[in-house]
């Protein structure tokens, strides 16, 4: 008899636990809705540390790639003149 209290007691956990489910799902778009009317937004979560690792990385490569364009450019823009022709001894 026992048995049968455990199973009626782990089905009626699992029903409840989908009926949550089932109500968060279709009441969500109207708590959205009712903070944004009443301006109580919930704020971004902060980005996790990986997150954060990744914009640093994103960051630096963009600002790798800008300086060695500059470079670039600089460097052909000196071999471009037509004094760079010349020795640099100047003879």
């Amino acid at each position: 008899m026992n048995k049968h209290f455990d199973d009626s007691r782990y089905y009626l956990a699992r029903a409840a636990e989908h009926a949550k489910l089932g109500l968060t799902e279709t009441i969500t778009p109207y708590a959205t809705r009712l903070r944004a009317a009443v301006g109580r937004d919930e704020p971004e979560p902060d980005p996790s540390r990986l997150e954060a690792v990744r914009d640093e990385l994103l960051a630096l490569e963009r600002r790798a790639e800008g300086q060695a364009r500059d470079a670039v450019g600089s460097a052909r823009g000196t071999l471009s003149r037509p004094e760079a022709d010349e020795p640099a001894d100047g003879r």
